[in-house]
């Protein structure tokens, strides 16, 4: 079984006059980031494998989840791709996952992050991907390359302004 957590970055500063993929968090995000993976870690679900688009807004993002937890910023996997990923980069980026990984968390942008979800569990769909929302499942896999053709279970939708 292998569960994937994806991850959309938390908001940025969109009063940021620089280049794009520099955009850093604002104050929202750099709360809600935390909040999230605290939401995440009380439902008892743990994370191998954290993997980022290297742009700052992203990375800052799976960075709060490592510091959360209890990880090092080192661990995170940075895959240039994901900073604007189609859909088809998402299934590439798994699909090349280690295999001792069971979980693993994918942190990206919209819209690719919307469409990827989309994707993934017929019956199962979002009309936008939030800042900093989870979208979670999982299948019944044992190698991270099966992972595109499997069959895959909704697990949750979350994000920072769900009750």
């Amino acid at each position: 079984m292998k569960k994937i957590f994806i991850i959309r970055h938390a908001k940025s500063d969109q009063g940021f006059f620089g280049n794009d993929f520099e955009r850093p968090l604002n104050d929202r995000g750099k709360a809600d980031a935390p909040l999230m993976a605290k939401r995440l870690m009380k439902k008892q679900e743990a994370i191998d494998a954290l993997v980022s688009s290297p742009a700052t807004r992203a990375k800052k993002t799976a960075e709060s989840f490592s510091s959360v937890y209890g990880r090092s910023d080192g661990e995170i996997i940075f895959v240039s791709s994901l900073y604007h990923a189609a859909p088809e980069v998402f299934y590439e980026v798994i699909g090349q996952l280690a295999g001792q990984f069971t979980s693993a968390a994918l942190f990206s942008h919209n819209p690719g992050i919307t469409y990827f979800v989309n994707s993934l569990v017929p019956g199962v769909q979002v009309d936008n991907m939030p800042t900093c929302a989870i979208f979670a499942v999982q299948a019944n896999i044992n190698q991270w390359s099966e992972f595109e053709k499997a069959k895959k279970e909704f697990l949750f939708f979350d994000y920072p302004k769900k009750n």
